[in-house]
């Protein structure tokens, strides 16, 4: 028996990925449905805070509340990915330049 199992607790459920048409119809459900996000997120199998997350999303991507839109959390990814790579390419050249004036020594 494992660990959990003796504590009574269950397995985390497997990490699932879900297209933006589907997150979409779930939004509108909550949006103008007469059912709470708890009882949609129970209907579809889903947990609430995603649902929620969802919701506040769409709420940021319509202008009807602060912070950042889709888009622009796509480009900040973009742009910590790329920061990532750039300062990594500088440490290989400040290493390579490091070797290399020990060589000419």
């Amino acid at each position: 028996m494992s660990i959990m199992e003796s504590m009574g607790k269950k397995k985390p459920r497997p990490r699932r990925s879900f297209t933006p048409e589907f997150k979409a119809e779930i939004v509108e459900l909550c949006r103008h449905g007469d059912r709470s996000v708890g009882q949609v997120a129970k209907d579809f199998d889903l947990t609430e805070t995603a649902v929620r997350l969802w919701v506040t999303q769409a709420q940021v991507d319509a202008g009807e509340r602060d912070g950042l839109t889709s888009g622009e959390r796509e480009e900040l990814a973009r742009l910590r990915q790329e920061n990532r790579r750039l300062r990594e390419d500088v440490d290989i050249l400040r290493r390579a330049t490091a070797f290399f004036a020990k060589e000419t020594r």
